[in-house]
């Protein structure tokens, strides 16, 4: 007689808080985010990956998505089931959708300092977007996997040159 031991599936966790659009905000949304990975005990590499994205998504919440005396929410699910990470930020400014990397014509040598931000999350997730937050508002996703590198889709050719910090090619 074969006899299976039950597996329980593992609850994806999650973690909300909402901030004020101001550089503070953007700067703790970064902290907490860290705490909460260290606290889910995810591997370096991933927790790496995932604080530069929520850097740079809060800070063009709080630069390009602030309205007057509305916040922001930082949105964090790791699912053990499907291994994602899926980090969100949702600011009330929802009339000003990012561009994606593909409509950036200007080569990475002559950008300003600013403008790099979803140059950066394009490289370092495994895949972005945008969804609408009614009544006027936006959040912006990305997605870094928890399975080994192995199992990883390819990077984009046009990040597969370029050395990110942190990123293995």
């Amino acid at each position: 007689m074969n006899v299976s031991t039950p597996h329980t599936p593992t609850a994806a966790r999650t973690f909300a808080q909402q901030l004020s659009s101001t550089r503070r905000g953007a700067r703790l949304a970064r902290l907490l985010a860290a705490a909460q990975f260290c606290a889910w005990e995810m591997s370096p590499s991933v927790t790496e990956r995932a604080e530069h994205i929520v850097a740079e998504l809060a800070a063009n919440a709080v630069l390009h998505g602030r309205v007057q005396g509305r916040d922001f929410r930082l949105e964090l699910c790791s699912d053990p089931a499907t291994g994602l990470l899926r980090i969100a930020v949702t600011d009330a400014c929802g009339d000003r959708l990012p561009s994606s990397p593909a409509d950036f014509t200007t080569p990475p040598d002559t950008e300003p300092e600013s403008g790099r931000g979803l140059l950066l999350v394009t490289a370092l997730a495994d895949r972005w977007g945008t969804e609408p937050y009614p009544p006027s508002g936006k959040t912006v996703w990305a997605e870094v996997s928890h399975r080994p590198s192995s199992d990883l889709p390819p990077r984009p050719a046009e990040f597969a040159s370029r050395p990110v910090r942190g990123v293995p090619k």
